[in-house]
């Protein structure tokens, strides 16, 4: 558990009808998307999603929020909120409801049925209620209003929390394709009309305000997967998120119109457009779907939908591109990463295309072709919100600090004034009192790492460890002393692993050892800890100074 801000203390108790919010993440990071809301004794939660780790997290399979915040007041929250349906806006709310499991969850059909499939495979039933778009709701003293955007998967919402101090207006994940897939659009109407009422916190998308002007629309890619399809006599293969409907959608109606059949490869991916399919989100024409078991019998004229656009290890492209699968990518082969980079996936990514590159695959992906557009509004998206909005004060959420601080760049340009543009990370709290809102201190927000069936029992010195021990390798040292005499019985002997083949090279250190110990047990030195140490001392030293290396090391002293 980690402090963000030293300089900040703990915040002073709420002031009755104010409100209090505190990010427990996305700020800062792409994931992990999780905003607590207080107000009269009572709390509501927007969002709980997970971050997936980097190379950096060895042996990590998600990163939670950090609920220590909440633990002891679980009783007072009203309801979870949920934007859409994306891992890193509902991928930790298992893990929250393992903790209080009535919860209400609240959420658009879609997102709920996602939501509800993975918390079948936690064994966990959630009180959860749908909600559409202009809806407005009261959970205890928040009214909620769900407000209609334009994301990259279907039945996304913005919220507009009103509560006695003032109101606040969540985008959530959003963008202006003012063509899109579904017909979905923007509720700008919806979002001038708060701003003519008056909106005194807005807080902002930021992943794509870096980028200039206006995101591509979602139809501009189609020609380019015609093309791509035209190209190709031998399988495609398309590797998406497996909540990314409006893509699958695409891709299934080009495979129809190329006379191709198209197989799921991927629990979660048959899974999802299982459930897509049976709510009216994905319309798929007969007979178009076959079963990825009966790919032998279909030659070359398929189309193969799967997970691992983010490189991930357990991913079925990933697997493929390694020679573990029992699809095998070959020469001819065409290769569609139909998303965009995840910040830190970079090289896992990379390794992938490089793999199925050497096997002889083309592979297409958003640096070469127009495969993919993003979710997320870009710089000129957000200026033309801040406009019709016009925010008392603006909070930039869910991204890098690049992100943020050009969020807040594009803010102040739209006449925010500096002062009112609030930059904060994870676990800062910002009080909204009488439409002024202010940051007032910070709670302790670290990660939470799941490690298999482990939850939180994986510290940052663990981690390090790994680290150590992939990077570095390790090596044993073990010694036998007469607890009497205190002379060396048996050893030293050194064993190691990734750090030399040859154990002779410790020859050199084994005396300095068998001296070193000799001259702390004649200075009083005893016991198998502290003789421990001076091991470690003298092979830490001799390694450092010879080999340039810090591997682990592991002495254990042994008294007779």
């Amino acid at each position: 558990m980690s402090h963000p801000h030293p300089e900040l203390t703990s915040p002073p108790e709420l002031a009755a009808g104010d409100m209090r919010i505190v990010a427990l993440g996305g700020l800062g990071e792409i994931g992990r998307n999780m905003t607590v809301f207080e107000s009269h004794g009572q709390l509501l939660i927007v969002d709980c999603g997970v971050l997936f780790p980097e190379e950096s997290q060895p042996g990590i399979d998600l990163i939670l929020p950090d609920f220590s915040y909440i633990r002891d007041r679980l009783d007072d929250v009203v309801a979870i909120l949920l934007t859409h349906g994306h891992e890193d806006h509902i991928g930790a709310v298992p893990y929250l409801l393992r903790e209080r499991a009535d919860i209400p969850v609240i959420g658009s059909k879609l997102t709920l049925a996602f939501i509800n499939g993975k918390l079948k495979e936690h064994r966990i039933t959630a009180v959860s209620r749908e909600v559409v778009a202009g809806e407005i709701q009261k959970y205890g003293p928040f009214e909620c209003e769900f407000i209609a955007v334009n994301h990259s998967i279907p039945d996304a919402f913005a919220i507009a929390i009103t509560t006695t101090a003032g109101t606040v207006l969540h985008t959530g994940d959003f963008k202006m394709d003012q063509l899109p897939l579904d017909g979905r659009l923007t509720d700008l109407r919806t979002f001038a009309r708060l701003g003519e009422k008056g909106v005194d916190l807005f807080l902002v998308d930021s992943t794509n305000a870096d980028v200039p002007g206006f995101v591509t629309s979602e139809r501009e890619i189609m020609p380019v997967l015609d093309r791509i399809f035209n190209g190709t006599d031998r399988r495609i293969i398309v590797a998406s998120f497996a909540s990314h409907i409006h893509r699958i959608q695409q891709i299934i109606d080009t495979a129809v119109s190329h006379d191709r059949k198209v197989a799921y490869i991927g629990r979660s991916m048959v899974r999802n457009m299982g459930v897509a399919e049976e709510l009216g989100y994905l319309h798929m024409p007969p007979n178009a779907i076959v079963d990825g078991k009966d790919l032998d019998s279909l030659g070359e004229n398929v189309v193969l939908i799967c997970t691992g656009s983010q490189g991930e290890p357990l991913a079925a492209l990933s697997r493929m591109a390694h020679g573990d699968h029992n699809i095998k990518v070959g020469p001819g082969d065409t290769v569609i990463l139909a998303s965009s980079l995840i910040p830190g996936n970079e090289n896992a990514v990379y390794r992938v295309i490089n793999e199925l590159t050497r096997l002889g695959a083309r592979v297409v992906h958003k640096s070469n072709a127009l495969v993919h557009v993003s979710g997320h509004a870009a710089a000129g998206e957000l200026l033309y919100c801040y406009n019709i909005v016009k925010p008392t004060y603006v909070m930039p959420i869910h991204g890098e600090w690049r992100h943020l601080r050009a969020n807040g760049a594009i803010a102040k340009s739209a006449g925010v004034r500096s002062e009112n543009v609030i930059i904060a990370e994870d676990g800062v709290v910002v009080d909204l009192s009488k439409g002024k809102a202010a940051i007032v201190g910070s709670v302790p927000c670290g990660y939470v790492y799941v490690d298999g069936t482990s939850v939180g029992d994986i510290s940052e010195a663990s981690l390090k460890d790994r680290r150590i021990l992939g990077e570095e390798g390790f090596i044993s040292v073990v010694v036998v002393i007469d607890s009497q005499t205190g002379k060396i019985v048996a050893g030293p002997d050194i064993h190691a692993r990734g750090f030399v083949e040859d154990e002779s090279l410790f020859d050199q250190v084994r005396d300095k050892i068998v001296s070193e110990l000799q001259d702390a047990v004649s200075s009083g030195v005893s016991g198998s800890h502290q003789l421990s140490q001076v091991v470690r001392r003298v092979v830490g030293k001799w390694v450092g100074g010879q080999h340039r290396r810090r591997p682990m090391i592991l002495p254990l002293v042994i008294e007779v």
